[in-house]
């Protein structure tokens, strides 16, 4: 991976708040052994994408919605909230620092090609002990971003853990943190270990209920023109590729129905015919075709195993949108440069 010549940081002190707000040139921190993040993981990060159209102009996609869900992330980390105007001001310096970076909007795949932005923060204070940070740094940088499918779209096979869960209610499943993907690594090789691409997760109090995969929310389409998505819980990611995907439901003729979905009610709606379609979505993929569903006992193929027409749809349009190919009817592009 390859990044680009400039970062946007700042820093936050429990006497003065943020200041100190730059763009300086991409490089690394220099951390004491004690700094607190080492020890008591208090980060959280967004991920969110600037886009080249074809007049030259670079544009985001629901950018506000990253702002937003960054000072929720902040507030259950015990971090200080950093305004979503400043948010929002950071990636704008950081994109017109680093221009040249942005891919142009090109042919075929190459039209997939996006500046894909991380913001983070951190607590940078050196001390031992439990207590929130009083000091933090705020940094985004950048790395120019080829399609997610280089080869074409491609369904994939996911494994259904009951062996591990990603968040439990009360925790932070709903943030954005590094320690939520920490906590699912190991049920990702137990995926890879069956064969498998992804590892999806259910609850942690029952092992009933579907919630989402390591990285990636989780949509069914069923016979009966209903698209449905785990209802947020608390211990779900509110994914801004999720909320998307719901907004545009009815423009295909689907009910969009947010609540919970069994584990074995998703599996005997496969085999029954009644979800015809299964995909995930996220920043990255966008729209993730689901071919095959594996658990301990069998494996359970959708679609044939190959990517559904609904599925294929919505993953267009929302790409249209975002690369300027079609008109932005819900407001959710905002020109950066």
């Amino acid at each position: 991976m390859h990044f680009t010549d400039h970062m946007a940081v700042a820093i936050w002190t429990a006497a003065d708040g943020w200041h100190d707000s730059a763009i300086v040139p991409y490089g690394p921190f220099t951390l004491d052994p004690a700094t607190a993040v080492l020890h008591y993981a208090q980060a959280v990060f967004e991920g969110l994408k600037a886009y080249g159209h074809a007049d030259g102009t670079v544009w985001s996609f629901r950018a506000d919605q990253n702002a937003a869900r960054m000072v929720r992330s902040a507030q259950r980390l015990a971090l200080p909230v950093l305004k979503p105007d400043d948010f929002l001001a950071s990636i704008d310096a950081l994109v017109a620092a680093d221009a040249a970076w942005v891919p142009s909007a090109g042919h075929g795949t190459e039209r997939e090609q996006s500046l894909y932005l991380r913001p983070f923060m951190f607590a940078s204070e050196a001390f031992l002990g439990v207590r929130p940070a009083k000091r933090v740094t705020y940094c985004c940088i950048a790395s120019p971003a080829g399609p997610y499918f280089a080869s074409g779209v491609r369904p994939v096979k996911i494994w259904i853990s009951t062996t591990y869960t990603r968040a439990s209610p009360g925790g932070t499943g709903a943030a954005k943190c590094g320690g939520n993907y920490a906590a699912s690594l190991i049920a990702q090789q137990e995926a890879t270990d069956h064969g498998c691409d992804q590892v999806m997760f259910a609850d942690a109090a029952e092992h009933r209920w579907i919630e989402e995969l390591g990285g990636m929310n989780i949509y069914g389409v069923t016979t009966d023109l209903e698209l449905i998505t785990p209802e947020l819980t608390g211990s779900i990611l509110e994914g801004v590729t999720r909320d998307s995907i719901l907004a545009l439901a009815k423009e295909f003729g689907l009910t969009p129905v947010e609540r919970r979905i069994g584990v074995d009610e998703l599996l005997e709606g496969i085999e029954s015919g009644l979800v015809s379609e299964i995909f995930a979505c996220g920043t990255a993929a966008v729209v993730t075709p689901i071919g095959e569903l594996r658990t301990a006992t069998g494996s359970y193929v959708v679609a044939g195993g190959e990517t559904g027409e609904t599925t294929a749809a919505l993953r267009k349009s929302l790409l249209d949108i975002q690369y300027g190919r079609a008109t932005d009817t819900h407001g959710w592009l905002r020109r950066i440069l």
